[in-house]
């Protein structure tokens, strides 16, 4: 077995941001597409209409994508601990922990909100509704307020636990 060495380094930001990605992605998909299905990957692409069986074939394909890739990130995350446990790194309190989580997850509903609903237009926080705007700028300011807060929460919370 390898020797570790305590480097006291504080730790990265990184980790708390993936988790935060990745477990919005994951609050997205199963909340917003599986449990109240306000919409899918690709439910405002008129070729793929969820309400046939062909249209709802393929846009559950692209929520399971979705679901990988939102995977993939906290599997990263995960990656990112161990390797700095590895390190010898000191652990985040809970604040700069969580806080980076919030900021991932706030970090993602941004950009999921600005590149999906506006950009590309594939689907809307509620494309059961005929005016989605108000829902899609709603969910890109709770994105803003998420990671305002996560990065507030972060910056007060120190980056390591205290020694007592």
């Amino acid at each position: 077995m390898g020797r570790y060495v305590v480097t006291a380094e504080p730790p990265s930001r990184a980790a708390g941001l993936m988790y935060g990605i990745g477990l919005g992605g994951f609050v997205d998909g199963i909340v917003l597409h599986q449990l109240l299905q306000w919409h899918h990957m690709l439910s405002d692409v008129a070729k793929y209409p969820p309400d046939t069986v062909a249209g709802l074939e393929v846009n559950t394909i692209a929520d399971g994508y979705f679901h990988v890739v939102s995977w993939m990130f906290v599997l990263g995350a995960s990656i990112v601990t161990l390797a700095q446990w590895r390190q010898g790194r000191l652990p985040p309190s809970w604040s700069f922990h969580f806080g980076g989580v919030l900021a991932g997850w706030g970090l993602f509903n941004v950009v999921e909100g600005l590149v999906d609903h506006q950009i590309l237009g594939i689907h809307h926080v509620r494309d059961d509704l005929g005016g989605p705007l108000s829902w899609d700028l709603g969910f890109l300011a709770f994105g803003a307020l998420l990671a305002v807060v996560g990065w507030l929460l972060q910056r007060g919370g120190g980056s390591a636990i205290r020694q007592s």
